[in-house]
């Protein structure tokens, strides 16, 4: 027998030598992570400033087509891709001061979180009604990064890009939880319908259950918001209140915002004396109360006489309370602190901020951190400590709910001053120290979320803007610039209801989580029985 041997061209370049399908075959391996990572920026384009909310729709899409039908191995990896590619954009904002190293160790733990929900995912991906099971997983994911560590961070919540969305109103039905559930289940079922579509046009076999649960996936988180319209409403049922909002802005924007003593205070009090000149002259009506942002007296009033005197004087020249908020010291502790100023009683009451945050107010593992690096030691010297009370502020005969900046991010600091008897919420804050980037417009859009959630006026009053008012529909009819001086001054309705959210509380995001463990269950256990059968 005769062999012919193949003769190869040892000439010629490697990569020509490297088998087409070779290349095909990488190609096919990286589309995915590529898909992923992908999706995850569409979904951060869907938050805000931009108004593109739909775009979280096409971006589960995209996810549930890379992840169904693989292995939790995979789907932890490409999880994290998905988490990196939503989150770095999203929280770029945490190093504009300090510098990336903690946004990026931020953002690589908070992916963690996303990895294990692309691991659940692909694990219920081959369970009738996947659609369902996978986004009660998402939400599962979700309530573990508003939890854990350091207290949680639910930043980057789906509900917090959906304050200009279809989906809004199922915030009254269910809290962030459902409105997040909504958006997340109609992405993934988008996804199994055009699949569905286009495998009956290849095989005309597609089982009608099937069928019927990507179109419901798709059709009952929007008919279901556009029932829950019916919730919102911006009519008063305790009549009406005149609020004034006072932005005084700061001398520099950054970590040393406050650091020319007193300027940041003068600022608020000089807006507020020229707010009470424009109600003496009869050119806006006289407010019923004035809410100044978080550390508006960037020194402690109960110690300073000078910064006393100056926040009596602006009382005084407004005649009506005053919102104050000032970093206050007591019995050797620090506070970051909302006080009830009367222009005749001076400060009456206080209320003191409950989430603190992580690495801001407060050095989690002080020590181990200090040995890592001292700067952070020296920028946070000393730890604010936590309030334990709501702070509901009777404020010209209407019930104001506080709730301090970095709370508005978390369900259960807003819902407790509604619970609390709140008629209108306040939501005073100090975003100086991010500069102009995208931070300030990420917390207004969660203040818009909270104000259909518990059917609240919410105000918004920043020390360099974005400053607002925001109606219980959700509506933004007033809002200053940034670094600019400035104040809005509005007649809003007050309330009592309770919306379902409020009343409900944690349960929907309980009920949730019991169903993605369900789904968990079900999928580990015909996995074994899988796996056995295989066996044998």
């Amino acid at each position: 027998m005769t062999v012919t041997a193949t003769s190869v061209d040892e000439s010629a370049p490697p990569q020509s030598r490297i088998a087409p399908g070779w290349r095909a075959a990488r190609l096919a391996r990286l589309l995915p992570a590529l898909a992923a990572a992908l999706s995850g920026v569409l979904l951060y384009v869907s938050f805000p400033p931009r108004t593109v909310w739909w775009l979280a729709l096409p971006a589960f899409a995209v996810l549930g087509g890379v992840l169904r039908g693989r292995g939790w191995k995979a789907g932890l990896g490409l999880g994290y891709l998905f988490g990196l590619g939503f989150l770095l954009p999203l929280l770029v904002w945490t190093g504009v001061e300090v510098g990336p190293g903690p946004w990026l160790a931020l953002v690589a733990i908070e992916a963690l979180f996303v990895a294990l929900v692309g691991a659940g995912v692909a694990a219920v991906s081959r369970l009738p009604g996947w659609p369902v099971w996978a986004a009660a997983v998402w939400i599962a994911g979700e309530a573990a990064r508003a939890r854990v560590p350091f207290h949680g961070f639910p930043w980057g919540k789906i509900a917090f890009g959906q304050a200009d969305g279809v989906f809004l109103p199922l915030a009254a039905v269910g809290g962030t939880p459902v409105l997040g559930f909504g958006v997340v289940l109609c992405g993934f079922g988008l996804y199994e319908a055009v699949r569905l579509a286009a495998r009956g046009r290849r095989t005309r076999a597609v089982r009608r259950s099937a069928a019927a649960v990507a179109l419901l996936s798709v059709t009952v988180p929007v008919a279901g918001a556009l029932a829950a319209r019916s919730l919102v409403s911006d009519a008063a049922e305790d009549g009406h209140t005149t609020v004034a909002v006072i932005q005084g802005n700061v001398p520099r924007s950054g970590l040393e915002f406050n650091a020319q003593r007193r300027a940041v205070l003068d600022y608020h009090a000089r807006e507020t004396e020229r707010l009470a000149a424009e109600v003496d002259a009869g050119r806006i009506a006289r407010p019923d109360f004035v809410l100044w942002p978080e550390n508006s007296s960037d020194i402690d009033p109960f110690v300073y006489a000078d910064a006393r005197a100056v926040i009596d004087r602006a009382a005084k020249a407004v005649g009506v309370p005053i919102s104050v908020g000032g970093v206050v010291e007591r019995d050797g502790k620090l506070y970051n602190e909302q006080i009830l100023w009367d222009p005749a009683k001076g400060p009456t009451q206080t209320y003191d901020k409950r989430q603190i945050q992580p690495f801001g107010e407060y050095l989690p593992l002080r020590s181990l951190i200090g040995a890592i690096n001292s700067d952070w030691t020296s920028m946070v010297h000393q730890d604010f400590s936590r309030g334990t009370e709501p702070g509901v502020f009777t404020m010209g005969g209407a019930k104001v709910g506080l709730v301090t900046c970095y709370e508005a991010a978390f369900d259960w600091a807003v819902r407790s001053e509604v619970t609390d008897g709140a008629q209108l919420i306040s939501v005073p804050s100090n975003n100086a120290t991010f500069d102009r980037s995208e931070m300030t417009y990420q917390q207004l859009a969660m203040s818009r979320v909270r104000a259909v959630e518990h059917s609240r006026t919410v105000t918004v009053p920043v020390t360099s803007g974005v400053s607002a008012i925001i109606m219980p529909d959700g509506r933004i009819t007033q809002k200053t610039g940034m670094f600019v001086p400035g104040h809005l001054v509005q007649k809003v309705p007050l309330r009592s209801s309770e919306t379902p959210a409020t009343r409900l509380g944690v349960l929907p995001e309980m009920l949730l989580l019991l169903v993605a463990a369900g789904g968990l269950g079900w999928a580990i256990t015909a996995g074994v029985r899988g796996r056995r059968a295989g066996e044998v």
